[in-house]
């Protein structure tokens, strides 16, 4: 068990967010991440009742950066459509332990089975339609991370170029770490020059607008699951902004996921594909690639994300 999720009696900080005069019974590891430390938190209320809090654990500032990102994210979510995503408590640092912070949520109990893509993609498609940016424009109001790396989330009036300016920054990061290639410079030039307007600005032009919406940002089924209680979908580690809905689908192209082909199927039953219709995987293919490379700069010891 970590020093921090085992050490949620001594802190203030964190007492102050679970319930009032309730008792902690017991804290313990619980799932995986890549990037933190992970806990259930069990409780006992005044009355009686017991009650599950799930803790991600991270140090020094990129740590705090990270869970500010996963709680207004996981808010941002929650105000829209709150069965959707565990209720979100708090984020902050502990008292007691210098320079280690901590996002906290209500504990679900999951399944890791795919969710019915009808039931799955009704609610997403809720989220998007629902959702409405608070200037009208494409960003978020504090950066958000895919794994321990930035997003670019700067407020932009064009999808075009906010998508470009979020390429651009995956790209950097990823032959920041990852050293430079001269075949990445040549087919960056022709992404940007040619494939990205080709491919965006058609869906701004002609009378046509892009309606920004949230996005949960990362996709893809490990962060999915179906709440054991109620056996309604859920999603977790979000790290949205608002985005062209479809965004969201790009991280459902790679072959290693688990969302296929069924679940796009369903979810065009609820939400119209963006016009130009024709334009649409390729789209999606623009999309994956903003994904894969970000992927890319992550890992940095995996060579072959690059080749991807």
């Amino acid at each position: 068990m970590s020093k921090a999720v085992g050490s949620v009696g001594a802190s203030e900080t964190l007492r102050v967010e679970l319930p009032e005069g309730c008792k902690v019974i017991s804290t313990e590891n619980h799932g995986i991440s890549f990037w933190a430390q992970t806990g259930r938190i069990d409780v006992l209320l005044r009355d009686g009742t017991a009650q599950s809090f799930f803790i991600k654990v991270l140090s020094k500032e990129l740590g705090m950066r990270m869970t500010r990102g996963e709680f207004q994210s996981t808010s941002a979510i929650y105000d829209v459509l709150p069965t959707f995503v565990p209720r979100p408590i708090a984020c902050g640092t502990y008292s007691t332990i210098p320079d280690t912070h901590f996002f906290l949520c209500e504990f679900q109990e999951m399944t890791d089975d795919m969710p019915d893509p009808h039931k799955f993609t009704a609610l997403l498609s809720s989220l998007h339609q629902k959702s409405v940016s608070p200037n009208g424009k494409f960003g978020f109001h504090v950066t958000t991370y895919a794994g321990n790396l930035p997003q670019y989330v700067g407020w932009e009036d064009s999808w075009e170029v906010f998508f470009a300016k979020s390429m651009k920054q995956a790209l950097d990061l990823e032959i920041g770490r990852k050293g430079p290639s001269e075949e990445l410079d040549v087919l960056s030039c022709a992404l940007f020059e040619k494939v990205i307007p080709r491919l965006l600005r058609p869906l701004e032009s002609g009378g046509r607008k892009v309606k920004p919406s949230l996005v949960h940002g990362d996709l893809w089924y490990a962060n999915a699951g179906i709440n054991v209680e109620t056996d309604r979908p859920l999603v977790f580690d979000s790290c949205s902004f608002f985005a062209h809905n479809e965004y969201e689908f790009g991280q459902w192209q790679p072959a290693c996921n688990r969302f296929g082909d069924e679940y796009v199927a369903a979810y065009s039953t609820f939400s119209q594909i963006s016009a130009p219709e024709e334009d649409f995987q390729g789209r999606l293919d623009l999309y994956r690639l903003r994904f894969d490379t970000h992927v890319s700069a992550l890992f940095v010891e995996n060579k072959t994300l690059r080749t991807q």
